[in-house]
């Protein structure tokens, strides 16, 4: 890290102490993910941090979200996890038209952690632990509006921002119907303008051509125009994720 960025990574583990939280089994890598995602103000950075430590602690207290506790919404088998793009970032696909508004609030929750965990772990591979991003897309061929959700999508933007830091590379939303337009709009009333920077909703032939050449044929699934087969989340093997 630049000179700069020490000088504030320390004044925020100053901040994380007077907080009365602990910054020891966490990296530089980590600390300045949160740093980064509030413009570099440590004092900022560091309520953002400590918050976080304390979602963590009360929502995932196991360190992880067992597939056990998530079993409905995995049986839709609508995320998939494709290996890694042609910059090394694991690809993650939502299969929107497989999605029901949940029932169950609170499982669906711990469904978008169990799933941003494992996007984000299966993404280690020898590189300095505490730095992986992920690229998704989100499919919406055949979306009905039954299929709608204005909630889960706006849930799972805000954990992203709130507790998943940097975690996100690029973001593109593929085949939107214009009935869903509006929809979009609104949610994207809650989304910071980091991560709108992020999304690339893909709408012509040219934009569909830039992202498979940035995706890569080797992991983009036939369906998008690559040579990988689908493969659903819960078949694919990944360390846990070491926050």
């Amino acid at each position: 890290m630049a000179k700069d960025q020490d000088v504030k990574l320390r004044l925020m583990k100053e901040c994380i102490q007077e907080l009365r939280s602990s910054t020891e089994k966490y990296g530089d890598i980590t600390l300045g993910r949160f740093l980064i995602a509030r413009s570099m103000d440590p004092n900022k950075a560091a309520k953002m941090f400590v918050s976080w430590q304390k979602w963590r602690d009360s929502f995932v207290p196991l360190g992880f979200i067992p597939a056990s506790e998530v079993d409905d919404e995995l049986k839709t088998r609508k995320v998939f996890l494709q290996g890694l793009c042609k910059t090394g970032h694991p690809i993650a696909i939502l299969s929107l038209s497989k999605h029901y508004p949940a029932k169950d609030q609170q499982q669906f929750k711990k469904f978008i952690v169990h799933v941003l965990d494992k996007i984000i772990a299966s993404g280690i591979r020898g590189r300095e632990i505490g730095n992986e991003k992920m690229v998704a897309i989100i499919d919406m061929k055949q979306l009905s509006y039954k299929n709608v959700d204005a909630r889960g999508l706006i849930s799972g933007f805000q954990f992203l921002q709130a507790y998943y830091p940097e975690r996100l590379e690029r973001l593109y939303v593929l085949n939107m119907p214009s009935f869903f337009v509006s929809v979009w709009k609104m949610i994207s009333y809650f989304l910071e303008k980091a991560t709108l920077d992020k999304i690339v909703i893909v709408t012509n032939e040219e934009q569909r051509k830039r992202f498979v050449m940035e995706i890569g044929t080797e992991a983009l699934p036939e369906e998008f125009g690559g040579e990988a087969k689908l493969v659903a989340i819960q078949d694919v093997e990944a360390p846990r994720l070491e926050c």
